[in-house]
């Protein structure tokens, strides 16, 4: 096992009505800047409870962060924070609102150009960079990035995707109530399954490094996202599935899964420019790239692929070529299963947009990706043509 650190502040706040203990978590003279999307959770009434929750404090409101949160959106959300004094965020939304908010709050006593905190990728931003930083408190509203439980986010800005880490923006706590998700679209719940079932991945097929308790955490996740993904899909009410997704979400990328092992992190990048270029939902990037990087992979990442075969599904005859074969498949057979394609040619990409692909990763640095760095651009290339 490789050697880590571990450390999670966040607290979790679990299940039905949970909503009502925000008041407990939020300090009572605090300003308040409520961030959210596109209006879902306005239109639902959700932010008229949360605003009666917090009573009589000072409360404003910052709506339109997009999916895949714009730089420029959220600056103007930093004028806001400067202009009402504002103490407190708390992000209603998914994984994008919940990200931009943490932009938000790493800017908002930033002394320089705040796109330069895009510049540190998966380098962590200390208190040395930026002073201080906002606190931030999440009622999540979409299950899929784990975001309301981590230290990361991802940032768009011109033509690229910007990963943003910082211990500094742990959320405070995170209300997790299933019964909020309810009304989500079909293609979202589909999408947010596959993102925690990638973020697992991610960091479970590389190679091995004896981390059992890692391995079976990871495969139960991957496990009970299989076994729950077509009803949570299928039955947006039935509480037992969505908690279930919910907290395979939160438990995907929280820290636990990835501590002592190797990381790759391949499919997110490859997927990040197919979104910044193509407008394609982030969780069907993921659906498109996995199963043709693990072919391209599979001699580098033989031993867990063989692993997450057996014990994730089960396949137990065969040679070894035809259990990889077979575990990728139905890998790529869960995905559509929730509804989701998985080659580039259903959303309109053909082979001539994989040159401007490539140029992208490029310009974005992500020429040497994996877990152990050695997935060039020829790698890329083939990848990309492969999910054709």
């Amino acid at each position: 096992m490789l050697n880590f650190n571990f450390y999670n502040p966040t607290h979790i706040i679990f299940g039905k009505s949970r909503l009502e203990e925000l008041n407990k978590h939020i300090p009572a003279d605090a300003t308040v800047l409520i961030t959210y999307g596109g209006g879902s959770a306005k239109r639902s009434g959700l932010i008229d409870k949360v605003k009666t929750v917090l009573g009589n404090r000072k409360v404003h409101e910052f709506g339109g962060i997009e999916p895949n949160p714009r730089y420029e959106t959220l600056v103007r959300a930093v004028e806001t924070v400067r202009e009402k004094n504002i103490d407190f965020l708390l992000a209603v939304g998914g994984g994008s609102v919940i990200d931009g908010t943490k932009f938000i709050a790493l800017a908002s006593f930033y002394k320089g150009d705040s796109r330069d905190l895009l510049k540190y990728g998966f380098t962590p931003i200390t208190s040395e960079i930026v002073g201080e930083v906002v606190p931030i408190g999440t009622v999540l509203t979409l299950p899929a990035t784990g975001s309301e439980a981590n230290s990361g986010a991802v940032i768009s800005y011109e033509h690229g995707k910007f990963p943003v880490m910082s211990p500094l923006v742990f959320p405070k706590f995170s209300i997790l109530d299933p019964t909020i998700t309810f009304t989500l679209p079909r293609i979202q719940v589909a999408n947010g399954v596959i993102d925690a079932f990638v973020h697992v991945t991610e960091q479970y097929i590389t190679y091995p490094v004896d981390a059992k308790v890692q391995d079976r955490m990871a495969e139960g996740i991957l496990q009970t996202l299989i076994e729950i993904g077509e009803t949570t899909v299928n039955e947006p009410e039935n509480y037992d599935a969505r908690a279930n997704h919910m907290w395979c979400a939160t438990l995907a990328l929280q820290g636990l899964v990835g501590a002592g092992v190797p990381q790759d992190w391949s499919v997110h990048m490859i997927g990040h420019e197919l979104t910044a270029l193509f407008g394609i939902d982030h969780g069907q990037t993921l659906a498109i790239v996995l199963p043709s990087l693990l072919q391209v992979r599979r001699e580098q990442k033989r031993a867990k692929l063989l692993q997450y075969a057996e014990r994730v599904w089960h396949i137990e005859s065969g040679s070894e070529e035809e259990k990889i074969d077979l575990a990728i498949r139905k890998t790529r057979e869960f995905f559509e299963s929730l509804g989701v394609k998985t080659r580039l040619s259903q959303y309109g990409v053909g082979a001539d947009k994989i040159p401007v692909i490539i140029e992208q990763l490029k310009a974005h640095g992500w020429t040497a990706l994996s877990e152990t760095q050695d997935l060039t651009l020829d790698i890329s290339q083939k990848i990309l043509e492969r999910a054709l």
